[in-house]
């Protein structure tokens, strides 16, 4: 846990309240207290304003999947709902894609953030993405509006996959910053560490590395002796120490941040975009038309870097998910504390 001594006595009481809150909900309900995943922080408007002659007592229900990243933009959802003066009902932290999609096709829930290329090849059924972010992006709107949700414009945000090499082996590999520049290394040097679901997916390591033409298995390519297989989170940590050069990473891991790993460019664009988006029950936006409005404010400042650093402070520094999402959006001018 970071110390709280240095945030101030404020942010001691709100973080207080969340760890009061993190505990079992038995003993807490007869204090009136709730759990963590329905604890948000209070809000005032700020650069989100009330929405223009919305009814008293509108209610907007916002959910979105259980682990760190979306956890947090969970929170912006519901703390943006909050500043747009919205009655708020939070059905975050829902277990896994399928259940948070069934919720906005059915109308159980508004709003949800939402990643381009886990629509296009997990909810629509496509079999390859498109790396170009804004055609990833205009071909899930456009098929989704049959299903009853619009799909905002995206954030700089993308979420895919990526190989990164710790920072200090950089120069030692004649200064790699591109994909493409594994394949003038040494073939002793073309080390990789993967988690099993890469290793084997269609879309994941064998088809990468024949894109750029360093096939896996092959002596002159990468051979199979040069390819380890790791659980997600030790495939960091490998990386990091040298056990590989090179590693499976998901580009918005505060891991990525905290390890001082770089990420190598996809400069032939084989990695389908993973872009996210506010996603919206078109009824619902029909009716109130200014979250449109609300929710562009917010994607633009949703970036790789800002969610490195927010999920670094929930996965390595003990943080609330509601803090941290509260934090980020009075930082960005967005909300103000009630």
């Amino acid at each position: 846990m970071s110390d709280p001594r240095s945030l101030g006595s404020r942010r001691i009481g709100r973080r207080g309240f969340g760890a009061l809150a993190a505990l079992s909900l038995l003993p807490l309900a007869g204090c009136g207290l709730r759990p963590a995943t329905a604890y948000t922080p209070k809000v005032a408007p700020a650069g989100i304003q009330p929405i223009k002659d919305l009814p008293q007592g509108a209610r907007l229900t916002v959910t979105g999947k259980n682990f760190t990243e979306q956890l947090i933009l969970g929170k912006i959802g519901v703390l943006a709902a909050q500043a747009a003066g919205f009655e708020v009902t939070d059905l975050t932290n829902v277990p896994g894609s399928v259940p948070v999609r069934e919720l906005m096709t059915s109308g159980g829930a508004d709003m949800t953030w939402e990643y381009t290329g886990t629509a296009w090849l997990t909810y629509m059924g496509e079999t390859k993405g498109i790396p170009d972010k804004k055609k990833q992006w205009t071909a899930v709107r456009d098929a989704d509006l049959a299903n009853g949700l619009t799909w905002l414009p995206p954030a700089p945000l993308n979420n895919t996959y990526a190989l990164a090499v710790r920072s200090e082996a950089v120069e030692k590999l004649g200064g790699i910053t591109k994909l493409s520049q594994i394949a003038d290394l040494p073939v002793k040097d073309r080390t990789i560490c993967v988690e099993s679901e890469f290793n084997s997916r269609a879309d994941g390591l064998v088809p990468l590395l024949k894109e750029y033409g360093i096939p896996r298995g092959e002596d002159d390519g990468v051979p199979a002796k040069n390819i380890s297989l790791y659980d997600t989170g030790a495939v960091y940590t490998a990386t990091d120490s040298g056990t590989c050069n090179f590693g499976e990473v998901f580009t918005t891991d505060g891991r990525i941040q905290s390890l001082d790993l770089s990420i190598l460019e996809d400069d032939r664009g084989y990695f389908p975009a993973y872009n996210v988006a506010p996603v919206l029950g078109t009824k619902v936006l029909k009716k109130y038309p200014g979250l449109k409005d609300v929710f562009e404010k917010v994607s633009p400042v949703l970036t790789d870097s800002a969610l490195r650093s927010l999920n670094l402070r929930v996965d390595e520094g003990g943080e609330l998910p509601a803090d941290v999402a509260f934090d980020f959006m009075v930082e960005k001018g967005l909300v103000a504390e009630a």
